[in-house]
């Protein structure tokens, strides 16, 4: 199985964001959950968004959030639901220990094909710790030596794979990033790649992790510039640049998810700050590609990739001329083909599985975000998390999902905590 972090992404903080922060105070919790969610999102300047620059997505901060986005219990009642042609049900659960207030709760975002979740939950204080759920509802959480105990910091969970091992985050008291490897006996080995800056909104994330256990992923220099990196099950990294990636802070490469062959698909930012997708086998021969126009001549402004099956197929969404995030789907012999959800404003693909199915969000006309499901046929199923919320900048955000199109995520209303769900058709 193929997964990323990333939610990778993601993702880090800067100057920008810390003096965003110190007039957001509450809004922290949520921009560490954005940071390790959307990480792979964009190339980026500033690592992640305000809460209310970003608005999950939304419409006003289309080109400005792929420039400045960020980076890389006890088991409820299962609720049977009904969507669209498909029956579903979804099953909600809450980490021991999360947090019931606003931006605070439990997250879900990946899963195997044993049905093992990976997840982090935020507690009251606002500090993040990582859990593992297997599939009889087991939840075990746990912290990576050296995380940061203020409200923002932790331990931010991330891809899994087949053996259970995950490929995660957490964030030291100082705001930088380490990297961390937990194995499904619960041994967590931490690590920074070598010219990992040391200051807050710098350091190493990890974006994807394959069957072998080699991970990839980015780490952010003292300049401010990223590099990507794959790391083997022993320890040995290689560290890349993309011929073309930008030198300036804000630039540079990003590795994001890695197939069992493999294969990595990213994204890098040129010198000036446009966005383009790359895939990186692993004798490191590159090729780089961006989106067609639609209906013109030339590119499109920003392409991003959000996840690669064994096939070599990535997925991702890019930003058209028009500023509206379109998903697409890039085989391996470089077709592309791009997709919106019916009745969407927006459509953003998160994550692939084996056979080529794509999850992912859109945006509807309320502003609210709902999930989809794509066949590898081009068929979309469009579901709701029971409870989710309707209005803008909430809803049901999809990140992960398995072989068996089992998919995980998280569901809020307006004002209210962060709600786990596993979906199974």
């Amino acid at each position: 199985m193929v997964y990323l972090s990333g939610i990778v992404f993601r993702p880090v903080f800067n100057r920008v964001l810390n003096q965003k922060r110190a007039k957001l105070g509450a809004v922290r919790t949520w921009l560490a959950h954005v940071e390790k969610r959307l990480r792979w999102r964009a190339a980026m300047k500033n690592p992640i968004l305000s809460f209310p620059e970003m608005k999950l997505h939304l419409g006003s901060v289309r080109k400005t959030f792929l420039k400045f986005g960020a980076l890389c219990l006890g088991l409820s009642p299962g609720l049977l639901f009904s969507g669209p042609a498909v029956a579903q049900t979804f099953t909600e659960f809450e980490a021991p220990g999360a947090g019931t207030a606003a931006f605070q709760g439990t997250v879900a975002i990946s899963i195997n094909t044993s049905g093992v979740i990976a997840g982090e939950y935020y507690d009251s204080t606002g500090v993040s710790h990582g859990f593992v759920r297997t599939a009889a509802g087991d939840i075990t959480s746990f912290e990576a030596s050296g995380a940061g105990t203020a409200s923002g910091q932790g331990t931010f969970s991330g891809a899994i794979n087949t053996a259970g091992t995950i490929a995660g985050n957490y964030s030291d008291s100082k705001d930088a990033h380490h990297g961390f490897v937990r194995t499904a006996d619960g041994a967590i080995t931490t690590f920074t790649v070598s010219g990992s800056g040391t200051a807050s909104g710098q350091g190493t994330s990890c974006c994807g992790i394959n069957s072998s256990g080699t991970v990839s992923g980015f780490y952010i220099d003292k300049k401010g510039v990223s590099h990507g990196f794959v790391r083997t099950s022993k320890g040995a990294i290689t560290e890349y640049n993309v011929t073309g990636a930008g030198t300036a802070s804000g630039q540079g490469t990003r590795g994001g998810g890695i197939n069992n062959a493999g294969t990595v698909a990213g994204y890098y930012v040129d010198a000036t700050d446009v966005l383009h997708g790359f895939v990186r086998t692993t004798a490191g021969a590159v090729t780089t590609y961006d989106l067609p126009k639609v209906g013109t001549t030339g590119t499109d402004e920003d392409t991003g990739a959000a996840g690669i099956d064994n096939a070599g197929t990535i997925t991702g969404f890019y930003v058209d001329s028009s500023g509206v995030p379109i998903a697409f789907v890039r085989t391996a012999a470089g077709v592309i083909t791009t997709f919106n959800v019916s009745g969407a404003t927006e459509t953003f693909a998160e994550g692939i599985n084996t056979s080529g199915a794509v999850v992912g969000n859109y945006l509807d006309s309320s502003s609210a975000s709902r999930g989809y499901l794509r066949s590898s046929s081009g068929a979309i199923t469009t579901f709701d998390a029971p409870g989710s919320g309707t209005t803008e900048g909430t809803g049901t955000f999809v990140y992960g999902i398995n072989s068996a199109e089992t998919t995980v995520g998280l569901y809020f209303e307006s004002g209210g905590p962060f709600h786990a769900f596993l979906r199974t058709k």
